[in-house]
């Protein structure tokens, strides 16, 4: 099966994507910091089933555009990429399913746009509907006195600096951290000025999931685009918070949610994991797969496949 690129504008950029199958949409949304290429697994069997499957380059990303501006980086505006892909791409509507990153674009993306969005899903991060107060504010606050990789992104340029001094290195780490050989045990807090990779554990040996062709293919499409696309994501919680008034609490559409039981975010979202029934009342699958870490779809492709086809025939979409 071949997996053809090509370059499509939208919402004012042009996203680069990857594309195989014919039938009806299923957009794949990656996250930090990978590309279109974290689906790689997902292409043949979704079109095979009979679906037009396509992964973009997010904004910042491989060969999609980069603007300059932190702030062209909030989910508003990334959102509405994601809405300006659909029609841009001969449809009127997709089923949108998001990773990392991608989880909370794909939530928004079927909460902002229900005329375009018939079905939602998400690995890693479940839905969380937009909080009272600024979320920057309490983050600072539950952290203030221990290094978070989240406020460290902050300052733009310096994480950049760390990733980008030697790509594999820092990629290696930061795949391997998150995945489900880690054993998080080790890794000691530390204080809030630390930096993000020096005393990360760098390992010998690479994860089955992750070979060294994969590991090139990342540092090249970060070697092209840099990092601070990616990082920008993170800087902006405050202004999408602030764009996103009167949003509402709950999903209404068909959903599902996918996550890896080792998965470090799952530790965190804890609350909104229990929650999410509640706020997601359409919840058609909600698992946890054993063993695995945050790299959900690349660490158990079998799992994952199983599970978007299995969501796919019951929801039914229409090309």
């Amino acid at each position: 099966m071949a997996i053809t690129q090509r370059r499509v504008a939208t919402n004012g950029i042009a996203l680069n994507i990857a594309e195989a199958g014919n039938g009806p949409l299923v957009l794949l949304l990656h996250g930090f910091p990978e590309s279109w290429y974290s689906w790689r697994h997902q292409f043949e069997p979704l079109a095979a089933a009979g679906y037009h499957v396509v992964a973009p380059d997010m904004r910042g990303y491989g060969k999609s555009d980069r603007p300059f501006a932190i702030e062209a980086y909030n989910q508003y505006t990334v959102v509405n990429d994601i809405a300006g892909l659909i029609p841009a791409l001969g449809y009127d509507t997709a089923v949108v399913i998001g990773h990392d990153w991608g989880a909370p674009t794909a939530w928004a993306s079927a909460l902002h746009h229900p005329d375009r969005v018939t079905a939602v899903g998400a690995l890693s991060v479940p839905f969380s509907p937009r909080p009272a107060t600024p979320p920057m504010a309490t983050m600072r606050a539950v952290f203030k006195d221990t290094f978070f990789y989240q406020l460290y992104f902050q300052t733009a340029g310096v994480a950049e600096a760390e990733f980008e001094r030697d790509l594999r290195v820092a990629l290696r780490k930061f795949l391997y951290l998150g995945s489900g050989e880690a054993d998080l045990s080790d890794v000691q807090p530390k204080a809030p000025d630390a930096d993000l990779l020096s005393d990360l554990p760098d390992p010998a040996q690479l994860p089955d999931w992750l070979t060294e062709a994969d590991l090139d293919f990342y540092v090249g499409e970060f070697t092209r685009s840099g990092m601070r696309g990616p990082l920008n994501y993170y800087r902006n919680h405050d202004l999408t918070w602030a764009l996103t008034a009167g949003a509402p609490q709950t999903i209404a559409q068909p959903a599902m949610f996918v996550a890896g039981a080792k998965d470090g975010v799952i530790l965190m979202a804890a609350e909104a994991l229990k929650q999410l029934p509640t706020r997601v009342p359409n919840l058609l699958i909600n698992e946890l797969i054993p063993g695995i870490g945050h790299w959900t779809q690349q660490e158990a492709p079998a799992p994952v496949n199983d599970a978007l086809l299995r969501f796919l025939r019951q929801v039914k979409p229409v090309a």
